[in-house]
């Protein structure tokens, strides 16, 4: 994916006003958790995203009005990345890639109690351990979320509370 394609991506982008616009927030997978998340996230002022390698979901997505690339882009210089399916096939590849970038922040959703498989398929790809490492999971803030508005709101939450230099939680 070209940078261009990427800078114009990002351009068509929900945007709040301010200095908070310029942090960006990549979803990856078209799933209801990304759907909320990516609204959210734009109305709180960061400039969003979706990955989606599969073209009819990222149509779909398209015609939702969300930006939309079908392959990491190079330049997520800053961005926060939360993969939002830890089901798909490409998980590894677009994980690799997402790395292989000067993302500020990656993670994965997923329940703390199973083991990620994000781990064997970035391992069997070739990724250093301390790669891997830098791949947070669980995401958001442990509020019980079950459902996807929850689980978007939750991890919103922790990014805005990192934004903000906040521990998040009901520390003050």
């Amino acid at each position: 994916m070209s940078q261009a394609s990427a800078s114009q991506a990002s351009a068509a982008a929900p945007q709040a006003g301010g200095e908070s616009a310029q942090r960006a927030l990549v979803a990856v997978f078209a799933s209801p958790v990304s759907g909320y998340l990516l609204r959210y996230a734009a109305d709180a002022g960061f400039r969003t995203l979706l990955v989606e390698p599969d073209a009819g979901r990222a149509e779909a997505a398209r015609m939702a009005g969300f930006p939309v690339l079908t392959a990491m882009p190079e330049d997520l210089d800053d961005a926060d990345v939360v993969v939002t399916d830890h089901h798909r096939d490409e998980l590894g590849v677009l994980l690799r890639d997402a790395l292989a970038t000067k993302a500020r922040w990656v993670g994965i959703m997923g329940n703390p109690r199973h083991a990620g498989p994000h781990v064997a398929a970035l391992t069997d790809l070739g990724v250093d351990a301390a790669d891997i490492a830098r791949v947070h999971r669980p995401i958001g803030l442990n509020i019980g979320s079950r459902i996807p508005p929850e689980i978007a709101i939750s991890t919103l939450a922790g990014l805005l509370a990192d934004r903000n230099s906040r521990p998040g939680g009901f520390a003050f």
